[in-house]
């Protein structure tokens, strides 16, 4: 048994003869039993966040992943994922993150995949505490000057064609 849980408890005073109408907090020292799982599309998400964060980055995922995205968007089904051309797996506290980029024309290639994968990893160890033991990045793509950039619809400004 813990020491803390072993010492007896202060005599009550008589202020405290209604119990707190909040939850303490547990002290440095003990113990809260339970569990804390993070999905997959967490580690996904910020991944992506963090990629996207990168200059040079124009978007994420592969030719068929981007083909439906761009179909979806045009019919109007379905907003753009937010995890798109990365996969993570986790094992214990540990993940091995995967992403799919395209590199805007003009940057380094491998200046950009190196930068993507340090701050793909600084961000997901930061922010969820876990150990990154890789980030595989495939370039797919190289993004043209005059290309059309996804982004969220705008039906208003749009041309119904007779």
């Amino acid at each position: 048994m813990s020491e803390a849980l072993a010492e007896s408890p202060a005599p009550p005073s008589p202020e405290a003869a209604e119990p707190p109408s909040y939850i303490e907090a547990p002290t440095s020292g003990a113990v809260v039993k339970g569990r804390i799982k993070v999905a997959d599309e967490v580690v996904e998400k910020v991944a992506a966040l963090a990629a996207l964060e990168v200059a040079g980055v124009a978007d994420m995922g592969g030719d068929l992943a981007r083909a439906f995205e761009s179909v979806r968007d045009r019919i109007g089904i379905g907003s753009r994922r937010g995890t798109q051309g990365v996969s993570a797996q986790i094992e214990e506290r540990q993940v091995a993150v995967s992403l799919t980029i395209v590199v805007e024309y003009g940057h380094v290639v491998m200046d950009v995949a190196a930068e993507v994968k340090t701050n793909v990893a600084r961000s997901v160890s930061r922010m969820l505490g876990m150990r990154v033991t890789e980030v595989n990045v495939t370039v797919d793509d190289v993004r043209l000057p005059g290309e059309a950039r996804p982004g969220p619809r705008d039906p208003a400004g749009e041309e119904e064609p007779f």
